[in-house]
Order: C-alpha cells, then structure tokens, then sequence
C-alpha cells in the first residue's frame, strides 16, 4: 500500500484540510481500514435494526463515504438508502457500490435540506469527532429527524476524549429532546487498537 492516512485524520483542524485529504484518501480508504479491522459500520447497523427491524425503512447515511457504510446497512437487511458525504472522490467510490438509492455531495458544513421525516433514522458512522464532522453536526442532524425517528451514530475513542461530542449528546438526553436506546463500547480500528461507542438515540 502507499501513503497511508489514517495517522493523519485525527489531527485536521479546517473544513478544507478534511475535504482534501478524504479525496487524496479516497483511492486508498478501503483497503487502509480493512487492514486495521474497521468494525463499526456493521456495529451501528446491527444496533439499528434491534430498534427498528424495518427492510423498507427509509434511511440516509450522513458521511457515507465510500460506501462501507451502505454496505453493512444492507447486509443487515435494509433496502432504502440514501447517501450524503462532502468528499466528490468518496462519493464516486460509493456509487460503485451500488447500495443506495441516491448519492448527494454536501458542504463541509454539512447543511441538510430535506425535511423533518423524511427519514425514518439517520447514520453518522466513524463520520462525528476530530479531524471529521465536527459536533454543532450532532443538532443539523437531529433537526432532520422528525419525532420517533433514529439516530444511529459513533463515537470513536478520540471523538469521547473530546468533550464538545459528548456534550452535545448529553444535551439532546438531559433536556428530554432525545431517548438513549443503545450505548455500547467496543471495536472501532482493532489494527490501531482504537476503540468506539455505538448509540442509537430516538427524538423526543
């Protein structure tokens, strides 16, 4: 394998730093994450369906990347997935995956334009924490949500170490605007011996 970015992408501190390196990334990513065990994407899915076992749910995937995400999401058995993510190189790794319904470049702003139910859940996996989406994302995506949809997400290691991720999470569960359903840690990049917590949160 070549140059290798997984050392480099907790340590970006601009939008455009991201952009960049997830597109010089893009060719590579796969194979980089699967040499290191990259576990999560089946985790959030697997934690999605025990709370809601819905085939024709409609989900949309908030960093899909390039497509693993999608991937697990229909291993688990959904059928109804669309895809967002700011990186134009990712993006064109996932439609080759054929996994989703629609795939959509966004801004590193991560401003979502679709209105409150549109989907029954929303994913964010290994896409909120440092060097990636950064935590104001946590209420763009809640506010996607309409009430009783799901928001399946990850924390990894470095995200928890941060406590602007964990406050904001801890905002939406305090005031009552959202119901913890899952929480659990365990295997995020077993290669980099990095771990990750998996939440599924409904909206209040």
């Amino acid at each position: 394998m070549g140059e290798k970015f997984l050392d480099k992408a907790y340590s970006l501190h601009s939008a455009k730093a991201t952009q960049d390196l997830y597109n010089r990334w893009a060719a590579s990513y796969e194979a980089e994450v699967a040499e290191n065990g990259y576990a999560t994407p089946a985790r959030v899915a697997d934690a999605l369906w025990d709370v809601m076992p819905d085939a024709d749910a409609p989900i949309l995937d908030f960093g899909c990347g390039t497509g693993l995400s999608g991937l697990a999401l229909r291993r688990e058995g959904y059928e109804v997935l669309d895809g967002v993510d700011p990186s134009p190189e990712m993006i064109a790794r996932a439609l080759r995956k054929q996994a989703y319904r629609h795939l959509e470049q966004i801004g590193m702003e991560g401003d979502l334009h679709w209105e409150p139910g549109t989907y029954r859940a929303i994913t964010g996996i290994g896409v909120l924490g440092t060097g990636a989406a950064p935590a104001a994302t946590f209420d763009r995506i809640m506010s996607g949500l309409a009430k009783g949809g799901y928001f399946a997400f990850s924390y990894n290691d470095h995200a928890l170490a941060d406590a602007a991720y964990t406050a904001k999470l801890n905002e939406w569960l305090d005031c009552g605007a959202a119901r913890l359903l899952f929480q659990e840690h365990g295997p995020h990049l077993p290669g980099l011996d990095l771990n990750a917590t998996v939440y599924v949160i409904e909206k209040a």
